[in-house]
């Protein structure tokens, strides 16, 4: 049960880009942690290069630019370095085939939590006592 929160800058495709990221990052998370197709929460949101909103830097040197795309993953706990770096690959790669967008400009991060840190609807712990994703 991830929870996925995509920002990027606009520009004339922006809501059509944001849409091709947002699978991009869903079928990379189906692809390579085996997260179920239907189980996507998402947050898609685009900014405005021109007030300059999202803010970043050449750091580790990453060449970066107005293309950037910041990916925030919450999951639970669990998965190798292994599978994290598979991850990491395939979302910059489908990234770019879906979107356009250049690798360089896939910035992710995931946070991870317990069974017990989510509510996926009607006040109930569901992942309380259950082995699913």
């Amino acid at each position: 049960m991830p929870f996925v929160r995509i920002d990027a800058h606009g520009g004339g495709t922006g809501a059509g880009r944001l849409d091709a990221l947002g699978r991009a990052v869903h079928d990379a998370l189906v692809e390579t942690l085996g997260i179920p197709s239907d189980d996507r929460f998402q947050v898609l949101t685009v900014h405005d290069a021109a007030a300059g909103t999202l803010r970043y830097d050449d750091y580790l040197g990453v060449q970066r630019d107005e293309g950037i795309v910041f990916v925030a993953i919450t999951l639970r706990a669990g998965r190798t370095t292994g599978q994290k770096e598979a991850l990491y690959g395939r979302i910059a790669r489908l990234a770019e085939e879906y979107a356009g967008t250049d690798p360089r400009n896939v910035f992710v991060t995931l946070t991870e939590n317990a069974s017990a840190d989510w509510s996926l609807g009607n006040g109930l712990a569901q992942y309380v006592g259950s082995g699913s994703c």
